[in-house]
């Protein structure tokens, strides 16, 4: 079967490149190509349009942009932000705070740290992803220099009170540090009202080109890192390396395409959740995972019970959704976002995660509903 064929339902994993972001950074890789860092016109050129692509960045999120810096990724700006931050600290304590349900692009760099002498406290969930925040208070201690934690849940959709615990935290001198990746274009995200140090985000969960992120630093809180990376003075310093121009140019022209269709695509969203929501609550056994907290409005994550998990991907070939986050769907393991939250195992492996998208209709979620439905009937009588 064709990829055209197929219903797209995967877009928290990546979105399509919008045609208006590829029209604007088709000309930095011919006629503009000059080196963002080359002392002549081709170069001011090209530094002139990362700088406005800067600009859009700032404007989408609310931030200066002098406080963006360009990276590969989120990936990439969470290693940077989270070895800078705690290297740069560790004179003040080496105690992190962070949670059972982050992605592993911050799980992993954190355990990197643990072997380098950090001390990681990861915060349990209850059944619907939710921190519970006197936990949280009480495992703040005299050493702890920084907390970690995600705006939205990429497997669940769920969203964090990122604004009540830092202003918690910085009660008591402690930066925050916020994935803010899977929010960003989806719902309103204005950093300077949620007031953390260090935020991380990527172009291509917003219709922007694969291949570039960004880290926010706030300078209001006067937040600089360590450098680990070393080549240039490129990013004032922190991520040295030739400038991917053509690429910052369609993360810009990416974020402001998503500022001025923010509310139209949110109402889009939220029809189309609740259209599939009420079609998948009327299969026997299924469970929508958070289904009664805040979350993203394209972000669904049901659950099956008494369904062949191993098999319910197969069965459903002519969909596109995934059973968690792209870093780890390739593996067949329970998800550890939905253990952390108390789900057994026979269940998370029967759990799916869809994520809809600008491209996504109502005819598309009708035929899903019919797909899903007719999938999980077949692997319920075939259970043994």
């Amino acid at each position: 079967m064709a990829l055209t064929e197929k219903i797209y339902l995967d877009y928290n994993a990546t979105t399509p490149a919008d045609p208006k972001v590829v029209e604007a950074m088709l000309p930095y890789f011919t006629e503009n190509f000059g080196n963002a860092s080359s002392d002549h016109s081709f170069g001011w050129y090209a530094d002139d349009a990362a700088e406005i692509a800067r600009g859009q960045l700032g404007k989408l999120v609310n931030c200066r942009p002098t406080e963006v810096t360009f990276t590969s990724g989120a990936t990439e700006a969470a290693n940077l932000a989270l070895f800078g931050f705690c290297k740069k600290n560790r004179s003040n304590g080496n105690h992190i705070i962070s949670c059972k349900t982050e992605h592993k692009a911050v799980l992993d760099t954190l355990e990197a740290l643990e072997s380098d002498g950090f001390e990681v406290t990861y915060l349990n969930v209850d059944g619907q992803g939710n921190i519970d925040l006197n936990a949280f208070e009480s495992s703040i201690k005299p050493s702890t220099i920084l907390v970690c934690l995600m705006l939205a849940n990429n497997e669940t959709g769920l969203i964090h009170p990122i604004k009540t615990i830092t202003e918690i935290v910085h009660a008591k001198s402690i930066s925050v540090m916020s994935d803010i990746t899977q929010a960003v274009g989806k719902i309103p995200v204005d950093l300077q009202d949620l007031g953390v140090d260090m935020a991380i985000f990527s172009s291509h969960k917003l219709y922007g080109p694969k291949g570039v992120g960004a880290l926010y630093l706030n300078k209001n809180n006067n937040i600089s890192i360590d450098k680990h990376l070393f080549g240039g003075s490129h990013e004032k310093g922190v991520r040295p390396g030739t400038l991917n121009v053509p690429g910052i140019v369609g993360f810009g022209e990416a974020c402001e395409i998503a500022k001025q269709s923010l509310k139209e695509n949110h109402q889009k969203f939220k029809n189309l959740q609740n259209q599939l929501e009420e079609g998948l609550l009327a299969i026997d056994e299924a469970t929508i995972n958070c289904q009664d907290e805040e979350r993203l409005p394209n972000t669904t994550n049901v659950s099956f019970k008494g369904v062949n998990g191993a098999k319910l991907l197969r069965y459903l070939n002519t969909l596109a959704v995934s059973r968690g986050s792209a870093c780890t769907a390739n593996q067949v393991n329970p998800s550890h976002v939905l253990k952390a939250m108390g789900v057994e195992d026979e269940v998370a492996l029967a759990s799916l995660r869809i994520s809809t998208g600008r491209n996504t209709s109502s005819e598309d979620i009708e035929k899903t509903l019919s797909e899903i439905k007719k999938a999980v009937n077949q692997l319920k009588t075939s259970v043994v």
